[in-house]
C-alpha cells in the first residue's frame, strides 16, 4: 500500500491555476534572478538596490517597533502618513488634497495598482497601457477582467503616437493607464504628450491611472503629474510608493491619491486585498517623506553617477543605447551581438558572460515587438557597475565579430 502510495506521489500533478492566469508564467524577474544565482552572475535585472535607505528612515522604524506601534493600522493608512503623502503632493504638483478622503495607503505600489484595477474596473471594460509596460499591469487586469489594449512606445525615442492612442479608444474605454518615468525604457511623458492624453481623456470621459513611482528620479527634465494638468484631477489615480526613491522595496509601502469618488472604489478593494499595511513603516515613512530637499537632491547626483558609468560603458562595449531621462533603467539594441532575441541574448549574457540584463519582450502585448531589446538596472553600487561592464568588454565585444 505504502508503496502505491509513493509512486502515486511520484507522478508529477498538472499545475493548477485559474483561467484568468495561465497565460502568465513564473515572472521573467525570479526567472532571471536564480539563473544569475546559478551562474555567479552580476545581477542588472531586476530592479531592487544592492545598498540600503537612509538611516534616519531606518531607525524611525525601529522607533515605532520599540514604541508598540505594532497592531493593525487603521485600513486606509497611519493619519501621519496620509498627511505627509497629501504635503509630499502638493510640494511636488500644488495640488491639494485631503489627506483623510483622498489618500490610500497600500501595500506598496503594486498593490495600489491591484487596489485600482479591481476597484475601479468592471469584466469587459477596456483599458489601455503603453507597451512596453511593467508586468503587473496586465496580469492585474486580466484578474479585473478587462479587455487590455495597447499602444506601442517606439525606439529612439519612444515618444506617444497620439493618432494610433486615439484609434484604440471605444465607447467601451474606461480607463489609461500611464507610467512616467517609464519602466523599462526611462522614458519621461513630456507635458505635449500628456496634455494630448489629457484632452483625450476629457473628450470621451476616460479615467487615467498614473504610475510614478520614479517621479524622484528624473534626470533630463521635470516630472509632470497627469493630475495636475486642468480637467485630470477629477479624472485621475495618482499611483506611487516609498521603495524607489528610498531604497527600501521590501518595505512595500505604496500610495493612491484620487478624488473621493474614486478613492471610494480603490479602499473597497483594498479593504479586501490587504486591510492594511505593515504599522511601523508606515510611522517610518512619514519620517521619510518629509526628508529635506536635499536628500532628493543627492539621490539624483548618486544616480546620475552610476547611470553614466553604465551608459558609457555599454557604449564602449557595442551597444546601442536608448536615451532614458528618468528611472534607474535603461534599454539598449543587443542586435549587434548576434543572437536570434533577446531571450537568447540575456540567457547568453547570464551563461557566458556573467551579467544579468531582463529582456523586453514580457512587456509588450506582442512579444515580436521588444525582441530586439534588453533592459539593465543601475540601481546598484559603483563598483558592481564597474564590475559588470568589464566582464561585458572581455566577452562580449568577442562575440560581436
Amino acid at each position: 500500500m505504502a508503496e502505491s502510495e509513493s509512486t502515486q506521489n511520484s507522478v508529477p500533478k498538472p499545475l493548477q491555476v485559474a483561467k484568468r492566469l495561465e497565460k502568465f508564467k513564473t515572472t521573467i524577474f525570479t526567472q532571471m534572478s536564480s539563473l544569475a544565482i546559478k551562474h555567479g552572475a552580476i545581477n542588472l535585472g531586476q530592479g531592487f538596490p544592492n545598498f540600503d535607505g537612509p538611516d534616519f528612515v531606518k531607525e524611525a522604524a525601529i522607533q515605532a517597533i520599540r514604541d508598540s506601534k505594532n497592531q493593525y493600522a487603521r485600513g486606509c493608512g497611519v493619519p501621519d502618513l496620509n498627511l505627509a503623502v497629501a504635503e509630499r503632493f502638493k510640494k511636488d504638483t500644488g495640488l491639494v488634497v485631503d489627506p483623510e478622503k483622498e489618500v490610500t495607503i497600500t501595500s506598496g505600489c503594486t498593490e495600489a495598482i491591484a487596489a485600482t484595477m479591481l476597484g475601479l474596473i468592471n469584466p469587459g471594460d477596456e483599458v489601455i497601457v503603453f507597451a512596453p509596460f511593467y508586468d503587473s499591469y496586465e496580469a492585474t487586469l486580466s484578474m479585473a477582467g478587462a479587455i487590455t489594449k495597447s499602444v506601442t512606445l517606439r525606439p529612439p525615442s519612444f515618444s506617444v503616437p497620439i493618432d494610433e492612442l486615439r484609434s484604440l479608444i471605444s465607447k467601451s474605454t474606461r480607463a489609461i493607464l500611464l507610467n512616467t518615468p517609464h519602466n523599462p525604457t526611462g522614458k519621461m511623458f513630456t507635458r505635449e504628450e500628456l496634455n494630448a492624453i489629457a484632452s483625450l481623456c476629457i473628450e470621451n470621459d476616460i479615467l487615467v491611472f498614473s504610475d510614478e513611482v520614479y517621479d524622484k528620479l528624473a534626470f533630463e527634465m521635470d516630472h509632470i503629474s497627469i493630475a495636475s494638468l486642468p480637467g485630470m484631477y477629477t479624472r485621475t489615480v495618482t499611483l506611487n510608493s516609498l521603495g524607489k526613491t528610498f531604497s527600501l522595496t521590501g518595505w512595500k509601502i505604496g500610495w493612491a491619491i484620487a478624488p473621493p469618488q474614486l478613492t471610494w472604489g480603490v479602499r473597497q478593494a483594498h479593504s479586501f486585498l490587504t486591510f492594511a499595511t505593515a504599522t511601523p513603516l508606515q510611522h517610518a515613512a512619514v519620517a521619510a517623506l518629509r526628508a529635506p530637499d536635499s536628500y532628493f537632491e543627492e539621490l539624483r547626483r548618486d544616480y546620475l553617477a552610476k547611470k553614466s558609468i553604465l551608459v558609457e560603458g555599454l557604449k564602449s562595449v557595442g551597444f546601442k543605447v536608448f536615451p532614458s531621462s528618468g528611472t534607474y533603467f535603461v534599454v539598449v539594441d543587443h542586435t549587434p551581438f548576434g543572437l536570434e532575441n533577446d531571450v537568447a541574448f540575456c540567457e547568453y549574457l547570464i551563461k557566458e558572460v556573467g551579467v544579468v540584463a531582463i529582456p523586453t519582450s514580457v512587456f509588450y502585448l506582442n512579444p515580436e515587438e521588444g525582441k530586439n531589446l534588453a533592459r539593465f538596472t543601475f540601481c546598484k553600487d559603483e563598483e558592481t557597475l564597474r564590475s559588470a561592464v568589464e566582464r561585458m568588454k572581455k566577452k562580449l565585444m568577442i562575440k560581436k565579430h
